[in-house]
């Protein structure tokens, strides 16, 4: 249902931001191609940094499991070839980008993504009056099954990846077409919500 493969991104982090010194602890990319996961990209990762108690609660990641994991020296540069040049989409994804630049920075490395989408900005644009659009209450109420925990980081990349084929899926019934390029995601992430049918009618359309 869509033209091109799209990575989908999840961390596990030690709070909110990188700005305040939080660090990954965990990491899922998933390269979806044609609404199918492909290739994964897992693992736990060691910052040489303090897990908090209630992340630990949250996510079940403690201490010693950091500890032993591959360092972020080594996953980033893997992780950075992993995603390559392919569209990058997250729920609320620019949590996500956030720590993605913010880590990769550290070592001097820059990401080569083609493109953000945000599964959480396309949820409210595309399917409304959800009670939530937080991850698993979204995925509750489209009968979307977690294979594993929530709130670890391949568990929740691959709801996403279930969310984000419910939309293509979604999109292709609606408008009648085949296929949905990444790059038309990423557009309607960056309108307002009532501008959104007719984008899609004249773009849609227009590729027919």
């Amino acid at each position: 249902m869509f033209d091109r493969p799209i990575v989908i991104l999840d961390f596990e982090t030690t709070g909110l931001s990188p700005d305040a010194g939080d660090r990954i602890t965990e990491v899922a990319a998933l390269r979806m191609v044609d609404g199918v996961i492909t290739e994964r990209f897992v693992t736990l990762v060691n910052c040489g940094t303090r897990i908090p108690s209630h992340i630990t609660a949250l996510t079940g990641i403690n201490q010693r499991m950091v500890d032993g994991a591959p360092s972020v020296k080594q996953v980033m540069p893997q992780l950075l070839d992993f995603i390559g040049e392919d569209a990058l989409a997250a729920h609320n994804a620019s949590f996500d980008a956030r720590f993605l630049l913010a880590e990769s920075g550290r070592q001097g490395l820059s990401p080569r993504h083609g493109g953000l989408i945000c599964s959480l900005k396309l949820a409210r644009r595309l399917l409304p009056g959800r009670p939530s659009y937080k991850l698993g209450e979204l995925a509750r109420s489209l009968n979307i099954r977690f294979n594993g925990a929530a709130h670890r980081a391949e568990a929740d990349a691959e709801v996403t990846v279930h969310l984000l084929s419910h939309i293509g899926e979604h999109l292709c019934r609606t408008y009648a077409c085949s296929s949905i390029a990444p790059s038309l995601l990423e557009a309607v992430t960056r309108k307002s919500a009532n501008k959104v049918p007719d984008f899609l009618s004249h773009r849609l359309a227009a590729a027919h």
